[in-house]
């Protein structure tokens, strides 16, 4: 009985080192997933950075030649309305005369068309 009790014995013994051996496995494993995991965290959010980065960088770009075109458009504007003005003050007398002369200089003359009927 002694031999078949050292058996069983054994067997728990070895059964206890196995579950042991398992709980130390889950342990190890369970460690190596939140270290996966921690790392993938890290390089997500280094990615994220990156990207976000890049896109900061692009949209100034954008941004930035929006606001010289913009600058550009109001110069030309500007000008063009100095050149405007300058046309104006320059042609007005001469084209207020033409305009007075051709309302007040009347010149009645017989139309081509008309016949006169007797």
């Amino acid at each position: 009985m002694t031999s078949q009790s050292q058996g069983i014995q054994q067997l728990l013994q070895a059964e206890k080192r196995a579950k042991d051996k398992l709980e130390e496995a889950k342990k190890r494993k369970g460690k190596r997933l939140r270290q996966a995991k921690e790392e993938a965290t890290a390089e997500i959010d280094h990615y994220r950075l990156q990207r976000e980065k890049e896109f900061r960088n692009k949209q100034t770009n954008v941004m930035g030649s929006q606001g010289n075109l913009s600058a550009k458009m109001e110069e030309q504007t500007a000008e063009t309305i100095q050149n405007l003005t300058s046309s104006y003050h320059k042609n007005m007398e001469s084209t207020m005369k033409k305009l007075l002369s051709t309302i007040c200089d009347i010149n009645p003359e017989v139309h081509p068309n008309f016949r006169h009927v007797v």
